[in-house]
Parts: C-alpha cells; sequence; structure tokens
C-alpha cells in the first residue's frame, strides 16, 4: 500500500501530457486535480463532521444518508420479506431469566441462529425487545471474558425485564453456511451484494423475528453492539424506523471506520463516515461508548459532541449520551453499565441508574447455546455461498423486472423510486449553478467564434477539468449547449493542428450551439498511467468503499459541466453527445441533460465481464439497472444510440417507454457510428 501512496506523490511533479494540451486543454499554470494527485481514502483517513447551520438542512442530509446507507448496502429496494419458519426450542430456566434457542430462515435457505433471552417471571406482559450484536471475537455470540461477553449483556437486559436476542455474524458459531469472507469479488459488488449488506439484513429480520414474539412492545425495539457488532447497530438505526433506541459501542470513529469486509460496503462511506451515519438515527435516543485504548479514544472531544450537535437541533440533548472507558477495546462491566442504564431510562422508564448494576451471572457451556451442533448438519435446504448469490442476483433482476413501467402513469413512479438509486450508486452530485466555477481562464476570439480556455470544478471538491467552450459571435444563436466527450479527452474533437475546433464542433458553432470539450477524469490531458495503477485497488483498504470509480468520476464530469453551462441564463438546454467509452459514461449522465447520444460501443451486456474492468467499474450498477434505467430516467429528453446491437438492452422495451414518455421524447437508433453531419442534424432536430 505504502508504495502505491509513494506512486501518487509522484504524479504532482510527472502528468502525462497529451499533444497540443497547453493550447487546447488549459492554461499550463492549471491546478491540478486532487482527486488523482492526493492518496485515496481508507479506512483510516481521519473524517471531518459538517458544519449542520439548521434543523431543515440536516433533515435533508439525513434522509440523502439514509437513503445512500440501504443503497450501498445493496438494500434497496428493500428484499421481499418471505417466512421465517422460527424455531424456538431448548429451553433453560435460570435465576430470573430464561434461554432458548433460535433458528429463523432470514432468505430462503439461508439460516441465522441465535440464543433468546427472557424474563423469567415478568413484571408486565409487554416489554421492550432488544438486539444484541457482537463483534469479531472468536467466539461470536458466546463471547464470555473480561474484556467482552455477549452473554452477560443479554442476561442481564433479562433480568431487568427485557426480552434480548443474541444472533451470530455471517460465519460465525451456528450461522456457518456462509463463511465471513463471503462476497468479496467485484462481480458480488456489481449486483449491490455484500457481507455487510447480507448482515444488515440479518438485523431486519432478526428485529422481524422480535416483532412476532407476543410480550415485545413494538414501540420499545432497540439494538445494541460492540466493535463490528457495533458496526451492525449504526446501520440497522439508518435503515429501520421502527426502533426506539440505538446503542453502537466502541465504534463510531472520525477515524478508523471498520476494519472487516462486513463493514465495508463498496461507496458507503465516500462521502459520509460512522459519524454521519450515527447521527442519522437521531433524534432516536441514543447511548454511544467508547475506549482510551482503541479509535474512538476522542469520543468526549470529537464524535461525541458531532452527534450530540444534531441532537441540539431537535431541542433534545439529553437523548443522547456518550462516554469514554479506561480501557481497550472492550464491552467490559463498565460499558455494558452504561448501556443498561440508558436503555432502563429510555426503554423501561426507569432513570434511577443504580438499579441498572450488573449482578453475577454464570456463562452457560457452549454446546448447550448451539443451535446446529458442529457435528449434525445443517437444514437439508441450506444454500451454498454461490447458490445464495444466484439467487440474490435472481432476486434484483426480478424486483427490477416489477418495477418496469407499463405505461405513463408507472413512468413516473419508477423515475421517483430509481432517480435516488441512479444518484446513490453513481456516488454523483447535480450541483447548482453558485457550486460550479471556472478558474485559469484564457480568452481568444477569431473566425467567428470565441474560445474560453478554463477549468472547471465544484467547491470544495477537488476537482480541476481542462475544458474549452466555444461560442458563436454571429447572428445565428441557439438556446441550446452541447458538451462533446471521448474517451481521449478534448483533443478528438479539435482540428487536425489541436488550435481550433474539428468538423463536429465546427458544424455545431455553425449553426449557433454553444460547444464545451472537456477532459473527464485521468482523460486527455488528465491521463496518467501511474495514477490508474495507484488507483488499481478493489481491495486494498476497501478503496471503493471510500472513493469514486473512475467510471464515476467521469459522469460527475459531465454533469458538473452541464452545471456550468447552466450558469448562462440564456442556455436553455444542455445536451450531451459521448463518442467512444465515453458514450457509456454519456449514457449513465442522460439523466442529467436535456438531449443525449450516446456511444454504447458494441458493449455486451449478456454478460458482467464488461463492467468489472478498472474503467467500466461501479459497485451496484446491476442492481440499478445499469444502462437500461439509465435510458428510462432519461425518457422526458431524446435519446440517440448509436453502434450498439441486441446485447447491449432490451431495445425494444426502450422503444415502447419512449413512446408514451411525456413530452413525447424520440429514440433514434443506429447500429453504426454516424456521421458528423448526422450528429448535428439531431442535435437540431430535438
Amino acid at each position: 500500500m505504502l508504495s502505491r501512496i509513494m506512486l501518487l506523490l509522484v504524479l504532482l511533479i510527472m502528468p502525462t501530457r497529451s499533444p497540443g494540451e497547453d493550447t487546447m486543454a488549459g492554461n499550463s499554470k492549471s491546478a491540478l486535480d486532487t482527486r488523482a494527485t492526493v492518496p485515496p481514502y481508507t479506512l483510516n483517513t481521519p473524517r471531518k463532521f459538517p458544519k449542520i447551520k439548521s434543523l431543515a438542512e440536516w433533515e435533508a442530509r439525513k434522509a440523502d444518508i439514509r437513503k445512500h446507507v440501504a443503497i450501498s448496502l445493496g438494500l434497496y429496494p428493500m428484499p421481499a420479506k418471505t417466512a421465517m419458519y422460527p424455531k424456538i426450542f431448548g429451553r433453560i430456566e435460570r435465576d430470573g431469566y430464561t434461554i432458548e434457542k433460535v433458528s429463523i430462515e432470514t432468505y430462503p435457505g439461508f439460516f441465522l441462529a441465535g440464543n433468546l433471552y427472557r424474563p423469567l417471571n415478568p413484571k408486565s406482559h409487554s416489554h421492550p425487545g432488544i438486539l444484541v450484536t457482537h463483534g469479531h471475537w472468536e467466539e461470536g455470540r458466546m463471547a464470555d471474558e473480561e474484556r467482552g461477553s455477549i452473554a452477560a449483556r443479554a442476561i442481564t437486559l433479562s433480568r431487568e425485564g427485557c426480552t434480548a436476542f443474541t444472533y451470530d455474524m455471517v460465519g460465525y458459531n451456528d450461522t456457518r453456511q456462509i463463511n465471513h469472507q463471503y462476497a468479496n469479488t467485484l462481480r458480488h459488488w456489481l449486483w449491490g451484494i455484500s457481507l455487510m449488506g447480507l448482515q444488515t439484513w440479518i438485523s431486519v429480520r432478526a428485529l422481524d423475528f422480535l416483532c412476532t414474539l407476543p410480550e415485545v412492545d413494538q414501540k420499545k425495539l432497540a439494538i445494541t453492539g460492540e466493535s463490528g457488532g457495533g458496526t451492525q447497530t449504526m446501520m440497522l438505526g439508518a435503515i429501520d424506523s421502527r426502533l426506539a433506541a440505538v446503542g453502537p459501542c466502541v465504534m463510531v470513529s472520525h477515524s478508523m471506520q471498520g476494519g472487516c469486509l462486513c463493514e465495508n460496503a463498496p461507496g458507503l462511506r465516500v462521502d459520509y463516515s460512522n459519524m454521519e451515519i450515527a447521527a442519522s438515527a437521531a433524534p432516536l435516543p441514543q447511548v454511544m461508548t467508547s475506549a482510551t485504548g482503541d479509535w474512538t479514544k476522542t469520543m468526549l472531544t470529537i464524535e461525541g459532541p458531532a452527534v450530540a450537535s444534531i441532537y441540539s437541533l431537535y431541542q433534545k440533548p439529553e437523548q443522547v449520551r456518550y462516554q469514554l472507558v479506561d480501557a481497550p477495546h472492550n464491552i467490559n462491566k463498565e460499558s455494558r453499565e452504561i448501556v443498561n442504564k440508558f436503555f432502563g431510562k429510555w426503554l423501561l422508564g426507569d432513570p434511577i441508574e443504580s438499579h441498572f448494576i450488573e449482578p453475577s451471572y454464570k456463562m452457560e457451556p457452549l454446546d448447550s447455546l448451539r443451535v446446529y451442533p458442529l457435528d449434525k448438519p445443517l437444514p437439508k435446504n441450506a444454500l451454498s455461498a454461490d447458490q445464495l448469490t444466484n439467487m440474490l442476483i435472481w432476486n434484483s433482476q426480478q424486483m427490477l423486472e416489477s418495477k418496469l413501467p407499463k405505461r405513463i402513469t408507472t413512468l413516473k413512479a419508477f423515475t421517483d423510486f430509481y432517480k435516488p438509486a441512479w444518484k446513490h450508486t453513481l456516488n454523483i452530485e447535480v450541483p447548482s449553478n453558485g457550486e460550479v466555477s471556472a478558474k485559469d481562464v484564457t480568452e481568444t476570439s477569431s473566425n467567428g467564434y470565441t474560445t474560453m480556455q478554463m477549468n472547471i470544478g465544484r467547491k470544495d471538491r477537488g476537482d480541476s477539468i481542462p475544458a474549452v467552450l466555444y461560442s458563436p459571435t454571429g447572428q445565428i444563436k441557439s438556446d441550446s449547449a452541447i458538451v462533446l466527450t471521448s474517451s481521449e479527452g478534448i483533443i478528438p474533437f479539435t482540428a487536425n493542428d489541436h488550435t481550433g475546433p474539428g468538423p463536429l464542433a465546427e458544424r455545431l458553432l455553425s449553426r449557433g450551439h454553444q460547444v464545451l470539450l472537456l477532459d473527464c477524469f485521468l482523460t486527455g490531458s488528465r491521463a496518467n498511467a501511474a495514477a490508474e495503477a495507484a488507483r488499481n485497488l478493489p481491495f486494498g483498504e476497501y478503496f471503493s468503499t471510500y472513493n469514486r470509480t473512475d467510471m464515476q468520476e467521469r459522469v460527475q464530469d459531465l454533469i458538473t459541466a452541464a452545471a456550468y453551462l447552466r450558469k448562462d441564463k440564456s442556455v436553455k438546454k444542455v445536451k450531451l453527445i459521448g463518442k467512444g467509452k465515453a458514450g457509456l459514461w454519456s449514457l449513465l449522465a442522460a439523466p442529467a441533460f436535456q438531449g443525449t447520444a450516446a456511444d454504447c460501443n458494441n458493449l455486451d451486456l449478456t454478460k458482467d465481464d464488461s463492467l468489472l474492468t478498472q474503467d467500466m467499474f461501479v459497485p451496484g450498477l446491476r442492481k440499478m439497472g445499469d444502462f437500461q434505467t439509465a435510458a428510462i430516467l432519461a425518457a422526458d429528453f431524446p435519446l440517440y444510440l448509436f453502434q450498439y446491437d441486441e446485447k447491449f438492452l432490451p431495445i425494444p422495451r426502450i422503444k415502447k417507454i419512449y413512446r408514451f414518455s411525456t413530452p413525447y421524447s424520440p429514440l433514434s437508433l443506429n447500429t453504426i457510428t454516424p456521421s458528423d453531419t448526422v450528429l448535428a442534424d439531431w442535435v437540431d432536430q430535438t
């Protein structure tokens, strides 16, 4: 990893240059694009909590965070909740509590095991239900030592009058049909399948199970867990509105965000950290414990005040508590009591903290807690890892099929539902005019047009996109501006000597259109083999959890360019033409334009392989519906697809949808690359 970081630093002094860069791709003093010239973010990169000025601002951001978490975890749309067939057996009675073994099917053929702890003689017929998750202890939910005991938490909670369910992480104890390295390939991530997503789904179903118990008050549901279980607690707190309280322990940090595959879903923390994800549970009562001996040691000065600032916006500062324990990474007796006292107040209505001091307990022999003894086979219908993957992919395909628009009324419903999936899967933003500016601008005039060379970027985003804007100075003026993009950047759209517009740009200029050329991320004058190599980190430090992929950055650059053009009030329409592989970026960006012509590059989408290369990979793209969904989301405006065949998109379906779109938007198709004249005519006719 260190050698790759050093390689990135070299980029500051050794950028690759294309012929004619100084004349066609911005000022020679142009700022470097820090997205490619600084080391990628990792799970250990310190993060800052944003400055939030109002509750309305936070509510909008909170909604964005919660949707982003669900989409990153592959839980948008939420999978169908199938029958769980719960089995509760092996009751043991102890001093003030009972223990039972539990098995449920979270998916058909995927079994979750755990132990249910209930009050022996409950004071009420209705009491809180609490999920107890565990971290990466070797013994999993059966861990019991001074530094941490999962059983102790559950025993104490049940003695206090709660029903507590301790359940396995994937690959631990009885939930062993899939190991803890499941879903660690690009193909899994392409389909929105991740170990973290699977574990979060398990938590959703575990909460469903608690809700089936007649004694559980469904208005008093909670979850708590430490370390990796703290991560699970934050995730469920972000996506499940049924919870009444959350208790993430030794995991809410501004630095280390989670060191396991089960804590690093692709795309999850590109813009958000655990601090914001934890804060998204506000104003639910929340207790956070931390330790002097781990990455949460700054809880009292950084993470705690940051999360508490959000509770202050709700005017409910008393509903968050954060405490530091002088110990190594733990869920020890002191930490457990902090959570128990807080839950006692908010779930049991008892503010007297001395009532929640943990009494002595006795750990059961492990064999008496096991649901599936190691010497016994799992149920006959237990899926293998490959079978589970195939089922999850099939489920995604069926869900998309069920939501595809069949008439004009369902087109709007599809758009409303999948527009967020498009935005969060691609990790893009549609910036306002004020958020985009041009720097290093030089302007010249000749031959009936002006030429502006510049670098376009967004505020505080580190992007610096070399661009050339041609504007006609004659009497013919159009209200349309056209973005031209190629995988080689600006140069293919310039004259042979690279000093002026090429044939397509000239034709568009002669018809009164403004024309913007740009070098998208790591293309053209920004092309840099060293940077590409340094970013080729699909697994190292969980690269795509914390950084946008090349494709995501390029789609963003196109959307940023459109926002820049819209700063000119005379521009009413911004259209996009993409050639080569840039046609594929363009199709993904199409929902942000008022017309797109996209080179489909003869892409074969009957297989996943074509989407697994570094320049094409986007986590969750298949789950989103890939280019088909992008085309449907763009159906309000003209679309021209060329260089495609039947292996690319279900064209008959796309045609039908475009026929009933409003306003009527023509779909143009060409199996070969159209001439510049044809493309210019398409711009004028649409």
